[in-house]
């Protein structure tokens, strides 16, 4: 890979909330009360990540460097009773030069709804609720929260069913979720999206197609269901939201295993030898393990995950980030013993292996990176250069990303 210097990279963000891993500075967040007990109230965050990015594509040798606003979201709770919650998140995600628009009108300039769901809380041990949901299934990843990752950025394939059976990870349906002492868990049932990123149309004893309800309508492929269990082995994690925490910056000792599925009935399509559309059953499956736990007294903690995935997308499926196969991935992090209140540094590596049904040639990516916590994931820098490899194709990336959250 060619060296460049990356001279600049501003990142503006206010996040005004509900997560303080590791921050000394960060308390409750902005939280009006409508109540003198603070049992009725309104929470709200907003982040913003903005990133410079060195590509280059050894295949065609050609490089560049550009800026990317990578997300800017606005998250909402509020609750007039333990009982009853409402959330809403929205906002925009990677902003470039490509995406811009002359008058900020164009689709990757929009501010789109992410999640907007109510949920009412039965007791503990069941909450129901129903809109535009984030309670994925398949793995933690899946449920990935944007805030503090630990690494860049989420594992790509992890979303398992982006763009294909939902809005940009979340299902429109219903869900229910609740913990059985150690045991969290959550399950859904939802509409598969109509309009999905898989638009081809099916060839005679060619791939699958993920277009189900498109192609067959909604009684043949209408609905898609879900759910992920994990079992808390140390420290309980909150379960008050369905976003997954990266990494605790060594406040918390958490140690996790969880398994859980994904199935769409007849999700994609398959044209066969007479030209006849038939329906293929979507089928993924998930286990993995997160661990985050201090070591020594002297402010150290080591963040891991492994997950395995097992997609069955229909017969010799592939398409961009998505294809039938398995799928290895796992990182891991070493918070540099220190202070709670000084500069924190976590250098951290992470390895994906995607294999494929439809191909010989399997996918693979190695990230080397390292995160500067200033004060925790409100106010951090992170480096990352990966490299990704598949067939012929051979990118190398140098990507510098600032986050502030308040």
């Amino acid at each position: 890979m060619k060296v460049k210097i990356f001279f600049l990279v501003f990142t503006v963000s206010v996040n005004l909330g509900l997560f303080a891993q590791g921050s000394p500075d960060y308390g409750g967040g902005l939280k009006v009360k409508f109540d003198e007990e603070g049992k009725k109230y309104l929470r709200i965050i907003s982040w913003a990540q903005v990133q410079a990015n060195y590509a280059d594509n050894a295949a065609d040798d050609k490089a560049s460097t550009t800026f990317q606003l990578r997300r800017a979201r606005v998250l909402l709770f509020s609750q007039i009773s333990p009982k009853f919650m409402i959330v809403t998140h929205f906002g925009l995600n990677s902003l470039n030069a490509e995406t811009m628009h002359a008058t900020g009108k164009g689709d990757g300039a929009q501010i789109f709804m992410h999640d907007a769901w109510g949920q009412y809380n039965i007791n503990e041990k069941l909450t129901i609720g129903a809109g535009l949901h984030y309670y994925n299934g398949i793995s933690r990843l899946n449920s990935q929260s944007t805030l503090n990752i630990m690494t860049l950025d989420n594992n790509r394939q992890s979303w398992s069913t982006l763009g294909l059976s939902d809005q940009f990870a979340r299902h429109l349906g219903i869900f229910a979720k609740g913990e059985l002492g150690k045991l969290q868990y959550q399950v859904s049932v939802n509409d598969a999206i109509t309009n999905g990123l898989d638009n081809r149309t099916p060839v005679m004893n060619g791939q699958a197609v993920y277009g189900g309800k498109r192609l067959l309508g909604s009684k043949e492929a209408g609905k898609t269901f879900s759910g992920y269990l994990s079992y808390n082995i140390w420290d309980k994690e909150s379960f008050l939201l369905p976003y997954k925490v990266g990494s605790y910056v060594g406040t918390k000792k958490v140690l996790n295993v969880g398994v859980g599925y994904f199935t769409h009935p007849n999700g994609s399509v398959f044209s066969d030898q007479n030209g006849d559309l038939k329906g293929e059953n979507v089928n993924l499956m998930a286990m993995d393990i997160f661990c985050d736990t201090p070591i020594g007294s002297k402010g150290a903690a080591i963040t891991g995950y492994a997950v395995w995935e097992n997609n069955d997308y229909g017969k010799d499926y592939l398409f961009n980030a998505y294809g039938s196969g398995q799928m290895l991935y796992t990182h891991i992090g070493y918070l540099v013993p220190g202070a709670k209140e000084k500069t924190r540094f976590q250098p951290y590596v992470s390895y994906l292996k995607h294999t494929y049904h439809a191909t010989d040639d399997s996918k693979k990516r190695l990230g080397i990176g390292a995160n500067a916590y200033f004060s925790g994931h409100n106010s951090k820098l992170t480096i990352e250069y990966a490299n990704e490899k598949m067939g012929d194709a051979d990118y190398n990336t140098l990507s510098l990303q600032a986050m502030i959250y308040l």
